[in-house]
Order: structure tokens, then sequence, then C-alpha cells
């Protein structure tokens, strides 16, 4: 069971900003596959990912980064200044 987290507009598309999702994905690219699958609001949310960062254990990283033994999935927007 990973807790998955999402910021900004991630969390107004999908409607929620966390859950828990049990999922055999191998990467954080796997998961999203596996998330948009599921309903249209995800897919929208998922759309573009060169629009997204992920984080794991909120530590950034990519979405090929493997997934064994993570406990949080974050997704956001890239942030900008100020």
């Amino acid at each position: 069971m990973i807790e998955v987290l999402y910021f900004a507009w991630v969390r107004e598309r999908i409607g929620l900003p966390r859950e828990k999702v049990e999922t055999n994905a191998a990467t954080p690219r796997d998961l999203v596959a596996e998330l948009s699958a599921r309903e249209e609001r995800y897919a929208m949310a998922f759309a573009d990912l060169s629009a997204l960062r992920v984080a794991l254990d909120q530590d950034l990283s990519d979405f090929d980064a493997p997934l064994a033994g993570v406990r949080e999935v974050a997704f956001f927007p890239p942030m900008t200044g100020g």
C-alpha cells in the first residue's frame, strides 16, 4: 500500500488531496499508468508528465525510479520562484 499525494492543479483535477493505493507498479511511471486507466480525471491530470514532478518519501525523484520500499509518492507541478 502506497500513500499518494496530489498538489496544486493535480489535486484539483483528481478531486482528492491524497489516497492510499494498492499497486504492483515498479516505478512512478507505472503508477501513473495504473491511475490513468482508472478514470478520466486521472488521465487528464497525468496527460503531460513533462508538466509534473514526483517525490518519493519526500525526496525529489524521477518517473523511472524504483518504488520498492517507498511509502509515499507525491505528484506536483514544478515550483515557480518568488
